[in-house]
């Protein structure tokens, strides 16, 4: 397999021990606020460890956000809000903004920052088993579900529990709406990366595949124009990296949509079509020079020099041979002074979101634990509060550059 992805930094925070001491009343009080704790760190422990799987990450957020929803929702399904969600102050670092972190006392606030964690968790999941060698069917299906789960968490946030922070968000952070809309249509469109290479496999239509590269080019640009109003310091490498999966998918469309002309007997416009391709991927390889010396937070690579960047300069190279020969002893068609507009619409193989829904409330949660926790008795000093000098390191992630490739395409 042969996908290389652009991944930002996971998001820190600084350690919670939800130790209520007084507040925290009865046993089963204390008992949930310790579950509380050993949750959190055991979740934030599976993302920097490469040997978890979805199911494992699954298991583990589902059990601390149900706790977490204690502190959140109203064990009576009224509107009214949870006492407990001001109680504990949370602080979170930015993927893009280094690591200055964000403080909150407000159990939301902590509510989208992880969620948001774990679904960058999905896309590096997705990355590191692209570049896998040897990968399985299954594998592949693995990354295209996983790109998908993560555009249905980002979706899901910025749409329902974003909009209840008390303090709204600032700008050019992880929770704006410009960052959440491109970390979603940057999953859509890395799922469509996988599809376009099992339809490459399969030997699907050329006019399949050429609007699928078109459609995928597509979302790439959008992605782009969402950041092109953010700071350049921190916001360059990521837009690098989409400009160039535009460029790139734009050649593969102009490649395969002049297969296609070719075979309609249109010889000539096909060639103007693999020009327009070769122009694009020239414009592709450029922007990978650019995004090697472009500083900023996300992975380190060289895309140029992977498999599926390779691959895609051959095609062209031979294609566009095959349409000059296939011109100069059978059709003698004028080349057009102008490319072929692309106005392709694929019908199979677009990629949504999945739905998600965070867990509901843990069974510990009951009136009697609620009314267990006794608001009078906080310290007048707020110990709930993190220290000012609290340090947020910033967590250790795995390698996620793709290993040595095999040759099995995918992108």
């Amino acid at each position: 397999m042969t996908h290389w992805f652009h991944r930002n930094p996971l998001k820190a925070t600084a350690p919670i021990s939800f130790n209520f001491y007084g507040v925290a009343t009865t046993p089963a009080a204390a008992k949930v606020c310790n579950d509380l704790r050993l949750s959190r760190s055991r979740l934030l422990e599976l993302f920097t460890d490469s040997s978890c799987n979805p199911e494992m990450m699954k298991n583990a957020t589902d059990l601390y956000f149900s706790l977490l929803q204690g502190f959140i929702l109203s064990l009576d399904d009224s509107s009214q809000e949870c006492k407990l969600r001001y109680i504990q102050n949370f602080k979170w670092t930015d993927t893009l903004q280094g690591q200055v972190p964000s403080a909150q006392q407000d159990a939301v606030f902590e509510l989208v920052s992880m969620g948001f964690n774990v679904a960058l968790w999905y896309t590096k999941y997705a990355s590191r088993l692209a570049g896998k060698e040897d990968i399985t069917e299954d594998e592949a299906k693995d990354v295209h579900r996983s790109l998908k789960i993560a555009a249905g968490i980002f979706k899901h946030l910025k749409e329902s529990h974003i909009p209840k922070l008390i303090t709204p968000v600032e700008k050019g952070r992880d929770l704006e709406a410009r960052l959440i809309d491109s970390y979603i249509i940057q999953c859509q469109a890395e799922a469509q990366e996988v599809t376009i290479a099992r339809a490459i496999e399969l030997k699907h239509n050329p006019g399949l595949i050429a609007a699928l590269a078109y459609e995928t080019a597509n979302f790439y640009q959008k992605a782009d124009q969402t950041l092109s109003s953010l700071d350049a310091t921190y916001a360059g490498k990521w837009r690098k990296y989409l400009n160039l999966k535009n460029c790139f998918y734009m050649a593969y469309a102009y490649c395969y949509h002049g297969q296609t002309l070719l075979a309609s007997d249109k010889c000539g416009e096909a060639i103007r079509s693999l020009q327009e391709s070769e122009k694009f991927f020239a414009k592709a390889e450029a922007l990978c020079k650019e995004y090697g010396e472009t500083k900023g937070p996300g992975t380190t690579a060289k895309p140029s020099g992977h498999l599926f960047f390779r691959k895609l300069g051959s095609l062209i190279k031979n294609t566009l041979e095959k349409c000059q020969r296939e011109n100069g002893f059978i059709y003698f068609q004028k080349v057009p002074a102008e490319a072929p507009q692309l106005e392709l619409k694929a019908n199979y193989g677009l990629v949504e979101p999945v739905p998600f829904e965070f867990p509901a409330l843990n069974a510990h949660w009951t009136p009697e634990t609620l009314a267990a926790f006794d608001l009078t008795k906080r310290p007048k000093d707020d110990a709930a509060k993190p220290k000012p000098d609290e340090e947020v390191k910033p967590l250790k992630e795995p390698d996620i550059k793709p290993q040595k490739d095999s040759g099995c395409q995918i992108s």
